[in-house]
C-alpha cells in the first residue's frame, strides 16, 4: 500500500495556512486531502489552491465552521461540500476562464495549478 506524500505549503503567512492559524498543522492535511479526494484532483495542485488567495477564502469558510462549534475536520468537510455545491456562474467563468456550471472547489483548484504552470513556463 502507498501513500501520497502530502505537500507543505510555500505560504506560512497567507493563504489557508496563514489564515487557519494555531490550526493550520492540523487543518493543512486533512483539507489538502478533503479537496483532493472531492475534486479528483492531484495534492500539488491542491497545494496551489489552499496557498493562494481562493485557499485563504477557503479558510475563511472554515473558520467560519470553527466558529459555529464544529470540530475542525468537520467544519473542513462543511466547507469542501458548500464550494463543491456551488457552480461557476457567467461572471466568474469569464474573469477567470473556468467553464460555466463547473464546481466551483473543482474549477479554482484546476485554475490555481494553471496560473502555477503558465508563471513556471
Amino acid at each position: 500500500m502507498t501513500t501520497n506524500q502530502i505537500p507543505a505549503t510555500q505560504n506560512e503567512a497567507w493563504g489557508f495556512w496563514g489564515t487557519m492559524n494555531e490550526n493550520a498543522s492540523a487543518a493543512w492535511p486533512l483539507a489538502m486531502n478533503a479537496i483532493s479526494d472531492a475534486t479528483g484532483q492531484p495534492l500539488e495542485s491542491v497545494r496551489i489552491f489552499l496557498d493562494s488567495c481562493h485557499g485563504r477564502h477557503f479558510a475563511d469558510d472554515v473558520q467560519n465552521g470553527l466558529y459555529e462549534g464544529k470540530a475542525l475536520a468537520d467544519a473542513i468537510n462543511a466547507a469542501t461540500q458548500r464550494w463543491m455545491g456551488w457552480t461557476i456562474g457567467r461572471q466568474t467563468s469569464k474573469q477567470y476562464g473556468i467553464p460555466r456550471g463547473m464546481a466551483y472547489l473543482t474549477g479554482f483548484v484546476i485554475h490555481c495549478a494553471i496560473i502555477d504552470e503558465r508563471e513556471a513556463a
